[in-house]
């Protein structure tokens, strides 16, 4: 379900998204295919402290805009992005930050920063395409590559062959709002709707509205949202490293292991810790989420302008 989920669902908008989801799941159960029920696929890509790191580096919180980060990290395809609002590149950007090489087509020696980039295995993002990309990029796309026993992997690109990094990572980002492609590319790329939906509008925009008008109550939302974010990554990686040292640690002296006993005691005292804060900081924000609801009509109202206006 997950797999299909990657696949298929990411071009689609919430409402057909959740509707396949829901076909496939019936269809499962159907040919009587042992499954657990009421699955999400979206817990199956993403843990809670990765949607946690996701939103601590700048990705919208909405249900949507996490299931596109599952699947843009999820895919073994280029992932491209229909992205009109700029929501998704602008997480790429906060997420891989200086190690990232934007360009876009229009750039002079734009092939230069390209071939660059797939010899030095980096992370590339293309942005502001159109409906149709230039044909020097066709065997960066499909990934035509040549293994050579002894020398190995190179791209012909541009008419010269150039070595090829396994580690090269493309992004492609469009700003287009409904783009028609070839089925070429669809084949070649794995096609994401980042388009914004009305709950997650309404939700950035009641965040302008209290910033202009409390923007000390809009700071402190922001500060506690990312403080319970790092909770959940600090307990993520708590647990990671307890299994760790539990797996290497050997059965007959379990009970001698001074470092094993002691890392417990510390996991143990963080975790009571960090649920102490938590349970702290649920209280806080409460009565800050009070104070902004104040504020959410204008939200509303502005979200449903701006859908209004776009479908004219």
């Amino acid at each position: 379900l997950a797999s299909a989920f990657v696949g298929y669902v990411s071009p689609f908008s919430s409402r057909l998204r959740v509707s396949l989801c829901n076909a496939w799941t019936r269809d499962l159960v159907d040919r009587k295919v042992p499954m657990t029920d009421g699955i999400d696929p979206l817990t199956v890509l993403a843990s809670d402290a990765d949607i946690a790191g996701w939103q601590n580096e700048g990705l919208p919180a909405d249900r949507v805009s996490t299931e596109n980060a599952s699947v843009l990290t999820s895919c073994s395809r280029w992932p491209l992005m229909i992205d009109p609002q700029q929501q998704g590149v602008r997480w790429i950007k906060q997420r891989i930050g200086e190690y990232l090489i934007p360009l876009q087509l229009t750039m002079n020696k734009w092939i230069e920063k390209v071939v660059f980039a797939v010899q030095s295995g980096s992370q590339l993002l293309i942005e502001a395409i159109g409906e149709e990309l230039d044909a020097v990029l066709e065997p960066v796309l499909s990934r035509a590559v040549i293994k050579r026993s002894k020398q190995g992997l190179f791209l012909k690109l541009g008419g010269d062959e150039i070595e090829y990094d396994a580690k090269f990572q493309l992004y492609l980002q469009s700003k287009l709002p409904n783009p028609h492609y070839r089925p070429e590319i669809a084949a070649q790329c794995t096609i994401i709707n980042f388009i914004v939906t009305p709950t997650g509008l309404e939700e950035q925009i009641l965040a302008m509205v209290v910033n202009v008008e409390k923007p000390e109550l809009e700071q402190q939302k922001q500060d506690l949202v990312r403080k319970q974010n790092e909770f959940k990554v600090v307990l993520s990686r708590l647990e990671d490293e307890l299994l760790s040292q539990l797996t290497e640690a050997n059965p007959a002296t379990i009970l001698d292991n001074l470092p094993l006993i002691e890392g417990l005691e510390k996991t143990k005292a963080t975790s009571k810790e960090i649920a102490q804060q938590v349970a702290s900081a649920q209280n806080t924000e409460v009565e800050i989420n009070y104070s902004r609801e104040l504020y959410r009509p204008v939200a509303a109202e502005g979200s449903i302008l701006f859908f209004l206006v776009n479908q004219l």
